[in-house]
């Protein structure tokens, strides 16, 4: 049994068993909430450079399977379980947590106090940390120094979008989708739509998106501070009023970057599963899957052409905003699920109505 630590900025280690990769890495530790769905997880790049608890204690009985990526490329910088399951059991299962981290190098840890850690990083806020490689000496208090001097690129959305445009075919109505760091469960969804979808890269100027002579535009998901993407905001800026737009995420930070708004980093973030968000249009309330570490502020959009549509129920932060005048809306939390429940997988219909409804008064303004 080979062990490993988990060393934090703030001096505290945690030692436990390796598995996965036996080469060390550093990151910013977060946690996540969600009881299923670690593969998506793993493979969500909206985690890179981040460290990632499970905060459930079991991971890994259902294995991995071909169908459950949300990228091929995985971005995380390490995993940290309570327990992690050696012999999963599912008809799906094509390997373990462990040989896939091997894989594809990441360290994992395991048998460490997540709970205690958990509970640190929401009294203290996300920390960074180092995951040591197996059999590695080392002067703690050198780790901690070292870690508190650190600053980890603000480059991630460059790390994890396509690096050149491909389509995605359909007969249906044609969206751009600008790749932040996008999970595939977004391009699922339009797809399955029959949408007819060009991915392109995060720095594609307005006019090339419009070259495509686009019906819609999709702002995908993404790590980082949407402060760290100028040029998607100056992008973003130039098409509002264009077309019809739906953002997800850091595509909706950047819409509110780009409408004047500004956004601010939370104190842990909002990771997992089980978010209830309330619709203030429907007063309905929806369970919702999130990943992020900033948000928008709600006090920034007073003097803007935007209105909040949705609010966080734990912590009141805002969760959907639209534009008063132009065919946009955007939300902080993730309706293609993936994973999680797919309460707000409407979204992704509202958006082909905005598509077709713009379409119909431009034919009308033509005709």
């Amino acid at each position: 049994m080979k062990t490993r630590k988990l060393i934090l900025e703030n001096g505290e280690v945690f030692e436990g068993t390796a598995f996965g990769s036996e080469n060390g890495s550093d990151g910013e530790v977060v946690f996540t909430t969600g009881m299923t769905g670690y593969q998506e997880t793993m493979t969500d790049p909206s985690f890179c450079g981040q460290i990632v608890t499970m905060t459930y204690p079991l991971i890994g009985n259902y294995g991995m399977n071909r169908d459950d990526f949300e990228t091929i490329a995985p971005a995380i910088k390490g995993f940290v379980v309570q327990e992690l399951a050696k012999t999963p059991s599912n008809f799906r299962s094509e390997r373990t947590v462990d040989e896939f981290c091997k894989q594809k190098n990441i360290p994992g840890i395991e048998g460490i106090d997540t709970r205690k850690l958990t509970r640190m990083i929401r009294t203290e806020g996300s920390v960074k940390g180092y995951i040591t490689a197996v059999g590695e000496e080392v002067n703690v208090e050198e780790v901690v120094t070292r870690l508190q001097n650190t600053t980890f690129p603000t480059n991630q959305v460059e790390q994890v979008s396509t690096k050149s445009a491909y389509p995605s075919p359909g007969r249906g109505k044609k969206v751009v989708l600008m790749d932040f760091g996008m999970k595939h469960g977004i391009l699922r969804e339009l797809n399955k739509r029959d949408c007819d979808v060009v991915v392109v890269p995060y720095n594609t100027t307005a006019e090339e998106i419009l070259s495509y002579n686009p019906d819609g535009i999709m702002l995908s998901n993404g790590p980082g501070d949407p402060k760290d993407v100028p040029e998607a905001v100056e992008t973003i800026k130039a098409l509002i009023g264009q077309l019809p737009i739906f953002g997800i995420c850091l595509g909706h930070q950047l819409f509110a970057l780009a409408s004047g708004a500004d956004s601010f980093k939370l104190k842990f973030g909002h990771r997992g599963a089980n978010h209830p968000v309330k619709d203030l249009k429907t007063g309905r309330t929806e369970l919702t899957s999130q990943n992020h570490g900033y948000a928008v502020d709600p006090d920034s959009l007073e003097g803007t052409d935007l209105e909040i549509t949705h609010v966080a129920l734990n912590d009141g932060t805002v969760e959907g905003i639209r534009h008063k005048v132009h065919p946009v809306f955007t939300v902080q939390y993730h309706p293609e699920a993936s994973p999680g429940p797919e309460d707000s997988n409407h979204l992704f219909d509202e958006f082909i109505e905005l598509m077709n409804t713009h379409a119909g008064k431009e034919q009308s303004q033509h005709a």
